[in-house]
């Protein structure tokens, strides 16, 4: 091989692994909805067009970034894309190639929340995706459901297109509960026969699960705060903090709150989500909460850090949108909880200040360069910045100053800076970076911060292509484990 065609082979890992950097980020931040810049429709073009991108010349790393952590609204895009194209998996790999996707699909697919992969294969009925090796998804899915009955009632719809679309057999009496009339017939299975009284009995209502026995409360036309009250055993955790306040409002009813089990973002969500002197009245509940919830997301995900400095963007702009309320100031706020638990020294420094970070607030202009001098000068070894890149105040002063940083006071890079930003550009199809001096990252979920940190090597361009096709190698092994998807040739 000579020199030209060395030079051309870099070149071409050089965008591959340019490609994917971008893809993986992308598949952090991006949920498809409107961001504060920008509006849904932007947001599902953009991350629509990358997925197709990437899905035609790497077919065998999309399949891998399902592994990767990426999150639920790219996982379900990325099973429908490959299921949609099964015809191509014979012709473009091999057969261990075609097993390891068929294992990551049914791996990834039990893995999403119970409402996302039943609206998955409802979706493969909506775009006619009726393939052998997609009724094979189908099939293992339905068969390692532990509560069938229960998932027919709850997403009964789902349930229906799903099996109906598959041509598949149903176990026991979900068959006849789903297509030959359940009002026709008496159930030996107790939820089946709990929601067919429930048509005619108040009382069987709460033997439901809530958002099934919502509907039928209206139209027994049962008090809301008697229905709330007598319905809280049956709800989630996450339906008991949606619905706290609203249960206070119209019947003063007190939903106890799981705190224990509530994930970290979502908690800093609700707590945002009070007035302040809410917050305050509660700070003794909501600060040990967000703990624990921290101590329990590193039980998970282990992170062990040395000496931390966290820039954490609350500017106006951390609001989020209609579709987003607040999420980019959860993840900041959640960040500061992790990132205390994982680390032997922490400091904040937030923009603007807040001196308590349960009580802040989407505020002001995005100043990012005086709290990132601050963090640098307090000497830590790793400074985590969380913010969506739109800085105004001076406009690029973080820019500017990490410049400086690194070419004159820290060139052997004994400092490790990272950008997390939760918001994509659909303009640029990627995250909005801070300087192309620091690696930018997605993140959606201050409990993705484990998994990004380790990405951020690759985000920042010094390693190899082949170092991050290992990598999601092997973050694939990890998730396939022993099981083995369908094996199956596409129709």
């Amino acid at each position: 091989m000579n020199a030209k065609e060395i030079l051309e082979r870099e070149r071409r890992d050089q965008v591959a692994r340019e490609d994917l950097v971008m893809f993986v980020n992308a598949c952090f931040a991006c949920s498809g909805q409107r961001e504060f810049y920008s509006d849904g429709q932007d947001q599902r073009v953009s991350i629509d067009f990358l997925h197709r991108y990437i899905l035609g010349n790497y077919r065998l790393l999309y399949a891998r970034t399902l592994a990767a952590g990426i999150n639920h609204f790219n996982q379900a895009q990325i099973i429908l894309n490959l299921l949609a194209t099964g015809r191509d998996v014979g012709r473009d790999v091999g057969r261990a190639h075609r097993a390891e996707e068929s294992a990551l699909l049914t791996s990834a697919l039990h893995a999403l929340p119970p409402p996302r992969a039943w609206r998955v294969l409802e979706t493969l009925r909506d775009r006619r995706i009726n393939n052998r090796r997609a009724r094979a998804v189908t099939r293992e899915y339905l068969a390692r459901r532990r509560d069938l009955p229960f998932d027919a009632v709850k997403y009964r719809s789902k349930v229906h297109s799903a099996a109906r679309h598959a041509h598949l057999c149903l176990p026991g009496e979900v068959g006849g509960f789903l297509f030959r009339g359940w009002q026709r017939r008496v159930f030996q299975t107790p939820l089946l026969e709990s929601f067919r009284q429930a048509h005619h009995s108040a009382e069987a209502v709460y033997r439901l699960p809530y958002t099934v026995a919502e509907g039928l409360a209206a139209r027994h036309k049962i008090p809301r705060e008697i229905f709330l009250e007598r319905i809280a055993p049956q709800m989630t955790a996450g339906e008991r903090l949606r619905l706290q306040k609203t249960a206070a409002r119209v019947g003063d009813v007190a939903l106890a709150v799981d705190w224990e089990h509530l994930p970290l973002t979502k908690l800093a969500l609700y707590a945002l989500s009070l007035t302040d002197d809410a917050r305050r009245a509660q700070h003794d509940v909501l600060h040990p909460a967000l703990e624990a919830a921290a101590r329990q997301a590193l039980v998970k995900a282990p992170l062990r850090l040395g000496r931390v400095a966290a820039v954490l963007d609350i500017s106006f702009s951390s609001s989020g949108s209609s579709e987003k309320r607040r999420r980019p100031l959860a993840v900041a706020l959640a960040a500061h909880y992790l990132l205390q638990a994982a680390a032997q020294e922490y400091q904040a420094f937030w923009t603007p200040p807040t001196l308590e970070p349960l009580m802040a607030r989407a505020h002001g202009q995005t100043d990012l360069a005086t709290p990132l001098l601050d963090a640098l000068d307090w000497g830590a070894e790793l400074v985590v910045i969380v913010s969506d890149g739109c800085e105004n105040d001076p406009p690029r002063g973080a820019s500017e100053l990490l410049r400086v940083f690194r070419s004159k006071l820290d060139p052997a890079r004994r400092t490790s800076v990272v950008h997390c930003n939760p918001v994509f550009d659909p303009d640029d199809f990627t995250l909005r970076p801070l300087s192309p001096l620091v690696p930018t990252v997605g993140l959606r979920d201050a409990e993705d911060l484990p998994t990004m940190l380790g990405f951020a090597r690759f985000a920042e361009g010094t390693l190899p292509r082949a170092d991050l096709e290992s990598y999601l190698a092997s973050r694939a092994a990890r998730m396939i484990g022993s099981a083995t998807g369908p094996d199956v040739e596409a129709d």
